[in-house]
């Protein structure tokens, strides 16, 4: 079987990553990208924080997970990582058996070892398509909560804690709804 293009590579995610840092380094210096990012967001999402911080919060949340994990589905090869995962779960069975083997533990250690990387880079295509608009969204959603003085949203976290804990669990019920890996 011809797994060129399958095992996938680390240049196309950091030359995504280098966007990304340079957008969150010159976020304020370059006005341009602050405002292009306000004039599409704002009215787009700021009545819907306007209307009820947390429900729109938790709705744009939601929705940012729905794409994300969409995009998760149809970028990677899923079929490939469910191989993968498949055989790193026999592995770790493996290594409950030779658990007092210390030999063949950090035998069976090196090899799980090997996946890391494969795995990796299967996994992280996503965000070649995510981590652009990502990191727009925080920064544009740190902005419109400064602006308004950083509330407690829920459980008395901000609205960083409070999109983690969403995005955790939305993430968690539309994979297993879409069937991503």
């Amino acid at each position: 079987m011809d797994n060129k293009g399958k095992e996938g590579s680390f240049k196309p995610i950091i030359i995504v990553m280098i966007f990304i840092f340079a957008i969150a380094s010159f976020w304020n210096s370059f006005p341009v990208i602050k405002n292009s990012v306000h004039y599409i967001l704002d009215p787009l999402i700021g009545p819907l924080l306007d209307w009820n911080i947390f429900y729109g919060l938790v709705l744009t949340t939601l929705i940012i997970s729905f794409f994300a994990t969409i995009i998760q589905k149809y970028t990677t090869d899923q079929k490939t990582l469910k191989e993968l995962r498949k055989e790193q779960k026999i592995l770790q069975e493996e290594m409950k058996k030779y658990k007092e083997h210390p030999e063949k533990l950090t035998a069976l250690q090196k090899k799980q070892f090997e996946f890391l990387p494969k795995t990796m880079k299967l996994s992280m295509r996503a965000l070649i398509f995510t981590g652009i608009p990502f990191i727009l969204f925080f920064r544009w959603f740190g902005d419109y909560f400064t602006v308004i003085g950083n509330p407690d949203i829920f459980l008395s976290m901000g609205w960083f804690g409070t999109y983690f804990v969403f995005t955790i669990l939305f993430s968690s019920i539309l994979r297993k709804i879409l069937k991503v890996v």
